[in-house]
């Protein structure tokens, strides 16, 4: 009779009877080398896990489409906005920032939000987080800065002193800093978050002509923030329940969507604008440069196989299609090369191969070998430039704008400096929290309850921080950390 489902077997195809049992002498006697299916289930087992991603390790997923609901053909070449209507699918991963694949869904922590859209032209990547700005601006500082997020190496515990030290030292982050520590550092599910590109990039025509441009993509079901006694409280109960609500919403139907805006400005007016368009520090007030809707996507289907789909899904600000270019935001440059680096570490050479990340066209003769290449090694087709096979692809020399690139050039040399100007827009956050109850409350609440562990020192410099923002929210953070010390009859030790 044949079997009524797939015959087990070991991973060379051999069908296994008895797939509970290992070979042995006798009844009671050893167990056996020659046992392949007992040695090749643990060999595998011992090699299940690979390295967790360095940030950005908790995460969850699903996929859906993209629809293009409104004409953008006058600001960009892109294949996948050339029409209303058009659809693309695309593929998704939420995140935490800081903390280790099992950590916490809630905690205090930019919300990675990463989108693939797979082009005719191509894997465009949108790597975003949920505010639309960051706490540095020169990718030198990057792991450094991660580094403070992570665990002391010699009480491998978290540190306040450690974490409010790095931010107290380059105050450049106190816009973002602001952002983390009101009710937007715990948002109650990754269906009610945003995401920005953060960076600036480029819109660019077939003709060389571009404009510089930042992505927004809002949330349709409204934002849902929590307090950080919320945030704490789901931390204990249910450590899981973004990535859960996530799944769950989906299984059930109710597909969450969001609407892709843009911000555009013309080169010439970046050169004019009050603030530097390549700091990933600075937003572009929407007063100043309005939100031009493009599209709306929707998520619809959940993964089939986590580790398949979500965990070995390979993001980067480098994976670009014609008609997007990155800009000089040196923050931006860095990750070009460190995100496909990290997947090259995490998930092999040949990690676009994998179906998941695997563009819809790609003929890469020039790349070959390497671990698992898995999709036919490009055939017979020569690995060098063959007048007897020409490339298929036409380079197109675009014109270059020798003025604009000198402006490029001092702009980005203006960001090594901290100065009055990185403290202007922190200001006015803290001013639209005022503008909601208790937001500037939550705001000083959730600083000093972190903050109150870290050593005099660093917590003069924070309270330094906050009061170049805004002298008033640095005197209520001062007040407030130094009560929660003394509640805790920790001034006396000082």
């Amino acid at each position: 009779m044949a079997a009524a489902g797939p015959i087990y077997t070991t991973s060379n195809g051999r069908p296994i009877t008895f797939a509970s049992a290992s070979q042995t002498v006798g009844d009671h006697g050893p167990i056996l080398l020659q046992d392949f299916h007992l040695i090749d289930v643990l060999a595998h087992f011992d090699r299940e896990r690979i390295p967790e991603r360095v940030v950005h390790a908790k995460g969850a997923g699903a996929f859906g489409e993209f629809v293009v609901t409104h004409d953008i053909t006058d600001m960009t070449s892109a294949d996948l906005f050339s029409e209303i209507g058009k659809k693309t699918k695309v593929a998704v991963r939420f995140s935490t920032v800081g903390g280790e694949k099992g950590s916490a869904d809630a905690a205090r922590d930019p919300r990675g939000f990463s989108i693939k859209f797979y082009t005719e032209q191509g894997n465009w990547d949108m790597v975003g987080n949920h505010t639309p700005v960051f706490f540095i601006r020169d990718g030198i500082k990057f792991p450094q800065f991660i580094h403070t997020q992570k665990r002391n190496p010699r009480t491998n515990l978290k540190d306040a002193t450690m974490f409010w030290d790095f931010l107290s030292s380059n105050q450049e982050s106190v816009h973002q800093v602001i952002q983390l520590f009101s009710d937007r550092g715990t948002p109650g599910s990754y269906r009610h978050c945003d995401t920005f590109s953060g960076h600036t990039f480029k819109f660019t025509k077939d003709d060389g002509t571009f404009k510089y441009v930042k992505f927004h993509v809002k949330t349709d079901q409204g934002h849902w923030d929590m307090t950080n006694e919320e945030a704490t409280a789901l931390t204990a109960s249910n450590p899981d329940h973004a990535t859960e609500d996530l799944f769950n919403a989906i299984e059930r139907g109710e597909y969450p969507s969001w609407t892709l805006y843009v911000q555009i400005l013309d080169p010439k007016n970046a050169e004019r604008f009050r603030w530097n368009i390549l700091d990933v520090t600075k937003v572009w007030p929407h007063s100043e440069v309005p939100l031009r809707p493009v599209g709306k996507m929707t998520l619809n289907r959940n993964p089939e196989n986590y580790f398949a789909e979500i965990e070995q899904i390979a993001f980067s600000p480098a994976h670009l299609v014609p008609g997007i270019e990155p800009s000089a935001d040196p923050m931006l440059q860095a990750r070009l090369f460190s995100y496909a680096d990290s997947q090259r570490h995490r998930l092999g050479v040949n990690y676009q191969q994998i179906p998941v990340n695997r563009p819809l066209h790609a003929y890469a003769p020039f790349q070959r070998d390497g671990f698992m290449a898995i999709t036919g090694n490009y055939g017979a087709a020569p690995n060098y430039p063959s007048p007897l096979k020409p490339n298929t692809y036409l380079p197109v020399d675009k014109p270059i704008d020798a003025a604009h690139e000198t402006w490029v050039g001092r702009a980005v040399h203006n960001l090594q400096p901290v100065t009055d100007e990185d403290f202007v827009q922190a200001n006015m956050l803290w001013e639209v929290l005022g503008r909601t109850k208790d937001q500037q409350q939550h705001l000083v609440h959730n600083i000093s309850v972190h903050l109150f562990a870290a050593i005099k020192d660093v917590r003069e410099r924070t309270y330094g921080m906050f009061e170049r923002a805004n002298k008033d929210l640095g005197r209520r953070v001062r007040e407030e950390t130094e009560r929660v010390r003394a509640t805790k009859g920790l001034n006396a030790a000082e």
